[in-house]
C-alpha cells in the first residue's frame, strides 16, 4: 500500500493520540517539555485539517464527489472501519484546531499547572472530537464519543474546588446516561437494519420493510437523544451552565466545541438517513428539532437575562448557539432550502469562536476588585460560586499596557458578534437564516415567524445581559486596573481577529457553506462514494 494523500485523513486522530501518550511518560515537573509537545501537536493537527479543507473542495483526495475516504486495515466498507472527510467534517476539524491553539496558549499562562496530565487529557479530547467528525460508522462514533467524554471528565475536574467537583459529578452522571442511551439506540438500529455503517444505512432506509421502520425510528430517536443531551437541547440542558462555568478558562473555551459535536452528529445523521430520499422516513424528527431548538434558544436567553455571573451567561449563550443551529436544521429537514443550512453553519462558526473568546475573558475581567468581581461576590451564594484562589494566576510574565482598553475592546467585539449586530459575522449569519426562512418553503409560516421572533429576542437579551456586565466591569471599576499577562490576552485577540477575518471574507465563506449545504443534502453521493471506495490492494492489482 503506497503512501498517498488519502493517509492525511487519519492525521487529526493519530497526531493527538501519540502526543497525549508520549506526554504520559514525562514527569509532571517537565511541564515546559509537555507544553512544547502539545503545541507542536495542535499546530500539526490544525495544518492537517486546513489541508483537508482545501482538498475537500475537489482534488486527487476526494475526486469529483468532494469526499475523501480512508479504509483502516484496507477492509472495504461496510465490513471495515472507514474514515470519511467532506466539506462539513473538514470545516469542523479546522474549527476545532482554531479553538484548541488559543486555549492551549492561554493555559500556558499557568492554568496547566493546576493539576496533573492536563496536556495529555487535552490531546485525547482533540483525538475524540476529531474522530467523531471523521468516522463513517456508528460503532466508532461511540468509541470516539467515549474518548472525548473521558478526557473531558478529567479536564473539567482539573484544578479541583467545590464548584468543579459538584459540576463535574453532574456532568459525568448526565453523560454516562447519554452513553447508555446511545448504546440502546445503536442496538435497535442494528437490529432493524443489520448494519452500523452510515453510508449503507442511508441506502437501506428507503427500501427497508415497513415492519422494521418502527424499530429503526425508535432506535434513531433514542440514539439522537444522547447527542441532543450533548448539544444541550431543552429540557435536557439544565446541567450545562453549571458544568461549563465550573471549568478552568481554557477548558471552558475548548468546551465550546463540545456541544457542536452533538449538533454535528444530529445534522449528519438526520440528512443522511432521514433526508428527502428516505421514503416513508423522510423528515423524521424535524418537528422535534424545530420545537426543541426554539425552546433551547428561549431557555438560553432567559438564562442570560437572569444571570449575573459572566461565566453563567457564557454557558447560556452556548445553548442559544446550539438551539439556533438545531432549529435551522429542523426547518431544512422539514423541507426548507439549502440557504438556511448554509447560513446556520456560518452562524455556528461565528458563535463558537465568539463564545470561546468570551470564556477566556471571564477571569481577567473579574480579577482584582473590579465591578464584576464585586457583583460575583454578592451573588456567590445564589449561584453556588466559591472564591477559588487556585484560579488566580501567578504574577509571572509580561503584563500588557492599557489593560482595560484591550479587555473592553475584546469584550465589545464578543458582545457585537453574539448579539448579531453589524458589522461582525454574527449579524451575517443571523440575517442569512432569516432570509432563508422568509423566502418560503420552510415548514409552516407560523413556525417560521415564531423562530424569527425568538432569534431577534435572543439577540436583544444577549445585548442587554452582556452590556450590563460590561458597565459593571469597565465603568464602575475603581482603583488600579487588573494586571493581565500578554499570554492571556493574545489568544483572545487571535479569536477576535478570526471573527473580523470571517466578516471580511463572508462572501467566500458563505460560498463554501452553500456548497457544504448542497453536499449534505445529497446523501446518495456520500453513500455511493463510501461504499464504492476502492481498496489499496485493488489499485495495486490494477497496476
Amino acid at each position: 500500500m503506497s503512501l498517498g494523500p488519502e493517509h492525511l485523513i487519519i492525521a487529526p486522530i493519530l497526531i493527538p493520540f501519540f502526543a497525549g501518550a508520549l506526554m504520559l511518560v514525562y514527569d509532571e515537573r517537565q511541564r515546559r517539555a509537555k507544553l512544547t509537545i502539545s503545541l507542536v501537536a495542535v499546530v500539526a493537527s490544525l495544518l492537517a485539517a486546513v489541508e483537508l479543507l482545501i482538498r475537500s473542495k475537489g482534488s486527487e483526495l476526494t475526486g469529483n464527489n468532494d469526499i475523501g475516504f480512508y479504509l483502516l486495515g484496507d477492509w472495504a466498507a461496510p465490513y471495515g472501519i472507514v474514515l470519511v472527510v467532506d466539506r462539513l467534517s473538514a470545516m469542523m476539524l479546522v474549527l476545532t484546531g482554531l479553538l484548541a491553539l488559543p486555549a492551549l496558549l492561554y493555559a500556558a499562562a499557568g492554568w496547566h499547572r493546576q493539576g496533573q496530565h492536563f496536556h495529555s487529557m487535552f490531546q485525547f479530547l482533540l483525538m475524540g472530537v476529531n474522530g467523531a467528525f471523521l468516522t463513517g460508522d456508528l460503532f466508532n462514533l461511540f468509541v470516539f464519543f467515549e474518548v472525548l467524554l473521558a478526557a473531558s471528565y478529567g479536564l473539567l475536574l482539573h484544578g479541583g474546588g467545590q464548584l468543579r467537583v459538584r459540576g463535574g459529578l453532574h456532568y459525568i452522571a448526565i453523560n454516562l446516561t447519554g452513553s447508555l442511551l446511545f448504546l440502546i439506540g445503536v442496538s435497535l438500529v442494528y437490529g432493524a437494519s443489520g448494519t452500523l455503517n452510515m453510508a449503507q444505512l442511508s441506502m437501506m432506509v428507503p427500501v427497508l420493510p415497513e415492519a422494521r421502520l418502527p424499530m429503526l425510528q425508535a432506535g434513531a430517536a433514542i440514539m439522537a437523544l444522547a447527542f441532543l443531551i450533548k448539544a444541550g437541547i431543552w429540557p435536557m440542558s439544565f446541567w450545562l451552565p453549571t458544568a461549563y462555568m465550573a471549568g478552568a478558562a481554557p477548558v471552558a473555551a475548548m468546551f465550546a466545541i463540545m456541544t457542536k459535536v452533538g449538533v454535528y452528529v444530529i445534522l449528519r445523521l438526520s440528512f443522511l438517513i432521514f433526508g428527502a430520499g428516505a421514503g416513508a422516513s423522510a423528515g423524521f424528527g424535524a418537528e422535534v428539532l424545530i420545537a426543541g431548538g426554539m425552546a433551547t434558544i428561549a431557555f438560553g436567553f432567559l438564562g442570560v437575562l437572569a444571570s449575573q455571573a459572566l461565566g453563567r451567561m457564557a454557558a447560556h449563550l452556548v445553548l442559544v448557539s446550539s438551539g439556533t443551529v438545531l432549529a435551522a436544521g429542523g426547518f431544512v429537514l422539514a423541507g426548507g432550502g439549502a440557504e438556511i443550512l448554509a447560513a446556520a453553519l456560518f452562524y455556528l462558526l461565528s458563535s463558537t469562536l465568539a463564545i470561546s473568546a468570551l470564556f477566556l475573558l471571564i477571569e481577567p475581567m473579574s480579577r482584582e476588585d473590579g465591578g464584576i468581581a464585586a457583583l460575583l461576590a454578592l451573588t456567590a451564594d445564589a449561584y453556588g460560586l466559591d472564591a477559588r484562589e487556585e484560579d488566580r494566576q501567578p504574577e509571572v510574565g509580561l503584563a500588557i499596557p492599557g489593560t482595560l482598553t484591550v479587555l473592553g475592546l475584546s469584550f465589545g467585539a464578543c458582545v457585537i458578534a453574539l448579539a448579531g449586530l453589524p458589522p461582525l459575522s454574527g449579524f451575517i449569519g443571523k440575517i442569512g437564516i432569516l432570509q432563508g426562512l422568509l423566502a418560503g418553503g420552510a415548514a409552516t409560516p407560523a413556525l417560521s415567524w415564531a423562530f424569527v421572533a425568538i432569534l431577534i429576542m435572543s439577540g436583544f437579551a444577549t445585548l442587554v445581559g452582556l452590556v450590563r456586565v460590561g458597565i459593571q466591569t469597565f465603568w464602575a471599576t475603581e482603583g488600579e486596573p487588573p494586571r493581565v499577562l500578554a499570554l492571556e490576552i493574545a489568544p483572545v485577540v487571535a479569536l477576535i481577529g478570526l471573527l473580523v477575518l470571517l466578516t471580511f471574507k463572508a462572501e467566500v465563506t458563505l460560498g463554501y457553506m452553500r456548497d457544504t449545504a448542497d453536499a449534505v443534502l445529497q446523501p446518495k453521493v456520500y453513500a455511493e462514494g463510501v461504499l464504492g471506495a476502492p481498496r489499496a490492494a485493488e489499485g495495486e492489482d490494477s497496476e
